[in-house]
């Protein structure tokens, strides 16, 4: 009976945690929705490639702010060493944000070069800004998400979501082409500043200190090291493609990206959000992990599976219908890329029980070997055309990631008994 009452106050807890962030996202979907068919509508292939290639480098950018090993650090944290670490944290984002963005601006006429375009060069260090503006909320985020107050999380990722589509469109109407999407993404942040410091009363107390910085880059540098590699498989195609085959082609396959795989990645990046202080609370109870580790896999799986298979089967439907026939041409691959993201939730919320278990170097070690793979299959595709390149990324996604998802599971719970 008591097992009974602690399985059922998990699983609500793993649900109401993913039924908020799950009621922002699909909120966020019909805001980005309409921006999607308007920008559809108003930019050219070739201005997607553009959009591309900016927001390309901001992602890899922003694995070296160390933001997400920050965060899961005070996740981590004992509520001894809370305090001080939230305080090295503070002063660690604003030295590391300040250098990210005086890097990314100079990179940025790399960027160019590399793209033979230098339309990139001003966008690029316009979003650059948003570095200058992270540190003000990282570690109150942070700490709500260790409290697992997801309700603020949501609210905070939606009321984003709707200023900054809101922008965005009124930004496409004005004609201002990509400016429309760069100066939205930097002028929404102001969102995230509202609701974190309005939901947790944490401040920086004393003077500039890096106590504990060591400490909290010993941590991190596992969970940077995944979250960098992820971001290179995220974005290699991006940059094969753009380099190798055109900006307009990299447009289009941006769009197909964004228009079918970004649902599918949302439902992702939701379930990581919630599973790690979902694993966290019971790392020292192996019997309880493995039990919220199975239900977190059952509930990906009737939620994400189904989904994708959805989207993927109404593709050639919708996209004509609502974005204008001159997107028919990505149909193909936004289908192909979407079935790529049935495996992926399922490797991440393995991801997440390796780093609960204090396991990163092996989460790092699988996705250098998952990395070296992915690569090798994109520079053999990329020398066809974005079909070939879609197909490699499907296949590679298939094979590997069930692969690791079956042997955490085995690694990490082999003597457990299974629950009567």
């Amino acid at each position: 009976m008591l097992i009974g009452k602690l399985k059922s106050r998990f699983s609500n807890q793993l649900l109401q945690g993913v039924s908020w962030l799950a009621l922002a996202e699909i909120l966020h979907r019909i805001m980005r929705l309409a921006t999607i068919v308007i920008l559809a509508r108003l930019l050219s292939a070739y201005d997607y490639g553009l959009i591309a290639i900016v927001f390309l480098t901001i992602e890899f950018a922003n694995t070296f702010t160390l933001q997400g090993g920050i965060t899961k650090k005070l996740i981590y944290a004992s509520d001894a060493d809370l305090n001080h670490l939230a305080n090295t944290s503070y002063w660690m984002n604003w030295i590391i944000h300040v250098i990210i963005f005086a890097l990314q601006c100079v990179a940025s006429l790399g960027i160019g070069w590399f793209y033979h375009d230098s339309n990139v060069i001003l966008p690029i260090c316009c979003v650059a800004a948003t570095y200058l503006i992270l540190p003000i909320f990282a570690v109150q985020g942070a700490l709500i998400q260790r409290e697992n107050r997801i309700k603020v999380v949501a609210l905070a990722g939606l009321t984003n979501s709707v200023l900054s589509n809101v922008m965005t469109i009124g930004f496409a109407l004005m004609g201002l082409g990509i400016w429309s999407v760069v100066l939205a993404h930097v002028l929404s942040h102001v969102s995230w500043i509202t609701i974190y410091l309005t939901n947790h009363s944490w401040r920086p107390k004393g003077k500039f200190t890096l106590d504990g910085g060591g400490e909290i880059l010993r941590f991190a540098k596992d969970p940077i090291g995944v979250e960098l590699l992820e971001k290179l498989r995220s974005n290699l195609d991006y940059l094969l493609i753009g380099r190798f085959i055109g900006v307009e082609a990299l447009g289009i396959y941006y769009f197909a990206f964004n228009a079918g795989l970004g649902i599918s990645l949302s439902i992702v990046s939701m379930f990581s959000t919630t599973l790690l202080p979902y694993f966290c609370e019971v790392r020292t109870d192996r019997q309880k992990l493995k039990q919220r580790y199975l239900h977190s896999l059952k509930m990906i799986a009737c939620v994400a599976f189904p989904l994708v298979l959805i989207q993927s089967l109404l593709a050639p439907f919708y996209v004509p219908l609502i974005f204008g026939q001159k997107w028919v041409v990505a149909v193909p691959i936004l289908i192909i890329v979407c079935l790529s993201g049935i495996p992926r939730p399922f490797a991440n919320a393995s991801e997440q029980l390796l780093l609960s278990l204090d396991r990163g170097p092996t989460s790092l070690k699988w996705n250098l070997i998952f990395t070296a793979l992915l690569t090798i299959a994109l520079c053999i595709a990329v020398q066809w055309n974005t079909y070939s390149v879609a197909i490699a990324v499907l296949i590679t996604h298939l094979i590997a990631l069930p692969l690791f998802t079956l042997w955490v599971a085995r690694s990490s719970f082999p003597s457990v008994p299974k629950h009567s």
